[in-house]
């Protein structure tokens, strides 16, 4: 991603939270300004860490039809699971940005980064949301991920995806430290990003 140092038209988008440290690590690296993005994983209500889909700011939404009809999940069971997500990314929302608005990405180049690209859903729904605002050009970025991730990502211009482990199982397989990150974390992150 070299390509993309001192430039000014690039912008990074962590997804909250993980994504948040390795685009702040990115955004450091390329000289280039750390904004957050809000996605939020629909969990189905048995096995909430399977992702029936996800929504990001601004009420883009991604379904996973096929988890949906797998698990047999009624319309008001994804109803009460997209609520209760919902208010999360809202009060998310507030928490990160402490009073400062989003960073404008129109005719920019959006480096979209995760910790990590598991089913998907998440990416998917982030990339379309960030479609929406009008970016130049739209990179999705990630540390590690499944073999044929980016053909599931057709929203992004690209696709970067440092790991491709065979016989990968989770994006926490990579990493020697996978802990929770925090709110606390995040915020500190981003202030850190914009001083």
């Amino acid at each position: 991603m070299t390509a993309y140092r001192g430039r000014t038209d690039v912008v990074v988008l962590g997804l909250a939270r993980g994504g948040v440290p390795v685009g702040w690590e990115v955004a450091a690296a390329l000289g280039a300004p750390l904004d957050v993005f809000l996605v939020r994983k629909l969990g189905v209500p048995q096995w909430p860490e399977l992702a029936m889909g996800a929504i990001a700011s601004g009420g883009a939404i991604v379904m996973n039809d096929s988890v949906v009809a797998s698990v047999d999940v009624s319309p008001a069971q994804v109803r009460a699971v997209v609520d209760r997500e919902t208010a999360e990314l809202v009060r998310r929302e507030a928490a990160y940005r402490v009073g400062r608005g989003r960073l404008d990405v129109r005719a920019k180049t959006v480096l979209l980064v995760d910790d990590g690209i598991a089913t998907g859903a998440s990416m998917r729904v982030a990339l379309r949301a960030v479609r929406s605002l009008d970016p130049e050009r739209l990179i999705a970025a990630v540390p590690v991920g499944p073999p044929g991730a980016s053909r599931t990502l057709a929203d992004a211009d690209e696709v970067v995806c440092a790991v491709v482990p065979p016989g990968f199982e989770a994006v926490g397989q990579v990493f020697a430290d996978f802990g929770q990150v925090g709110d606390d974390e995040v915020r500190e992150l981003l202030r850190t990003a914009s001083a």
